[in-house]
């Protein structure tokens, strides 16, 4: 797909995350019920399945040819171009009236992230950019971070639930335990999305995570690597979107950092 291609399939993509946080924002510190899906942790409101059908509804619209995965509707994975949507990414913190949730909205194609934008209305904060095209925050133009020590560096993690429900030995737990010591400070904010796109623009210097769904770091992981960031697994392959076991940081600190996970 040449650059321009990209570019317009950015901008829909940004037009149509923008209406559906603004849809999510209605429900937003108002205590939404909800319910559990796979486990104890896992949410899903009235927003969420909102948000997702009137994504699909102007992704359709916009962009007829390119399928449609998300989280609530499910779809089928090809290595054909293809949106993959997570309506509200970090539905337990817009359910307790936490301000970290984003919509994303991610374009793979043969597996490989090329565009994405994120819009985090509660903090009227929005990501978008494409591999080739560079990564903005609000509307200026980011790049992932110089920090070349760890002692230095603030970086973020997350926690899978079922994970922690079950004690698996792959909980992270052990690995936050060794990268702790070695680094300024740690995060969870509870938002794949919005952890990376924080690493695109500089404010974290690495971000790493198991099991995690494609639609929670589709556009994410895309936002990193048109940031000048560097995505691989936690052994330091190619990473793998489907099964989501990945770090994602400025390239200065990568190397350092997967003897630790």
């Amino acid at each position: 797909m040449t650059d321009l291609d990209l570019a317009q399939l950015t901008a829909a993509a940004l037009e149509v995350a923008r209406e559906a946080g603004q849809l999510v924002l209605q429900g937003w510190r108002s205590r939404p019920s909800y319910e559990r899906k796979a486990s104890y942790a896992d949410l899903v409101t009235e927003f969420d399945l909102a948000s997702e059908r009137l994504i699909r509804s102007r992704l359709a619209e916009r962009t007829p040819s390119i399928a449609i995965v998300g989280e609530e509707q499910g779809g089928e994975r090809s290595e054909a171009p293809t949106w993959y949507v997570d309506p509200i990414d970090g539905t337990v913190n817009f359910a307790h009236g936490h301000p970290c949730f984003a919509v994303s909205i991610g374009l793979l194609v043969a597996g490989q992230p090329l565009a994405g934008v994120v819009v985090a209305p509660a903090l009227a904060t929005e990501w978008h950019g494409f591999v080739g095209g560079g990564a903005f925050r609000n509307g200026k133009a980011c790049r992932v971070s110089e920090t070349t020590e760890l002692s230095d560096a603030l970086l973020a993690t997350g926690f899978s639930p079922v994970m922690r429900r079950h004690g698996s030995p792959e909980d992270n737990v052990d690995a936050f335990c060794r990268v702790m010591p070695q680094v300024r400070d740690l995060r969870r904010c509870g938002s794949a999305a919005h952890d990376l796109c924080l690493v695109a623009d500089g404010t974290y210097d690495a971000y790493w995570e198991r099991k995690l769904a494609t639609w929670d770091i589709a556009a994410g992981t895309a936002l990193v690597l048109a940031a000048g960031g560097r995505l691989t697994n936690l052994q330091g392959a190619p990473a793998d979107l489907t099964n989501g076991y990945i770090l994602a940081s400025n390239h200065h600190l990568h190397d350092a950092l997967l003897p630790l996970l």
